[in-house]
C-alpha cells in the first residue's frame, strides 16, 4: 500500500467558474502508476468546492443559476458585515458543496459514471490562485 500527494495550481476567474479536473486526476494516477485504491481531491480554502457533475454546457449554466437561488449574491450576509469583502454567498455555497471528495479507482482509472466528471467549483467573487490537492492511497504497478 502506497500513499502519494500531488498539488495542482490553478488560476480561476471566480464565480461562476466550474473546472473539469478529469485530465489532472488521470495524469496523477499515471504519474504515480497507481492501479487500485482510493483517491481524494481537496481544495484548501473556504470559497470553493469539489463535486461531480456531467460537465456539459447546460449544467455549466444550471449550477450557477441554482447557486444564485440558494445563496443570492445580493442577499445580506453577516460575513460581509464583519469583513466587508462581499463574498458571504461564496462561503455559504462552499459549505454546501464541501471541499473534498473521495473516489475509488481500479485498473488505473477513477470509478465514475459514464457522464460523471470531478470538478472544482469556484464560488469567490474575484479571481483566485487555487491549489487542488490529489492524494492517492493504494497499490501501484510492480
Amino acid at each position: 500500500m502506497e500513499l502519494r500527494t500531488k498539488v495542482i495550481n490553478l488560476n480561476t476567474a471566480g464565480f461562476p467558474e466550474i473546472i473539469d479536473l478529469s485530465k489532472q486526476i488521470d495524469s496523477v494516477l499515471k504519474e504515480f502508476k497507481f492501479i487500485e485504491g482510493l483517491l481524494t481531491v481537496f481544495v484548501p480554502g473556504s470559497t470553493a468546492g469539489i463535486t461531480t457533475i456531467e460537465y456539459e454546457p447546460g449544467l455549466l449554466k444550471d449550477i450557477p443559476a441554482l447557486c444564485e437561488k440558494l445563496a443570492p449574491q445580493s442577499a445580506v450576509y453577516a460575513h460581509n458585515e464583519t469583513w466587508h469583502d462581499g463574498n458571504g454567498f461564496s462561503h455559504v455555497l462552499a459549505a454546501l458543496f464541501k471541499p473534498s471528495l473521495s473516489i475509488p479507482f481500479a485498473d488505473g482509472k477513477p470509478i465514475l459514471g459514464t457522464w460523471q466528471q470531478v470538478v472544482l467549483a469556484d464560488f469567490d467573487n474575484r479571481p483566485r490562485q487555487r491549489q487542488v490537492v490529489i492524494q492517492l492511497m493504494g497499490n501501484t504497478e510492480n
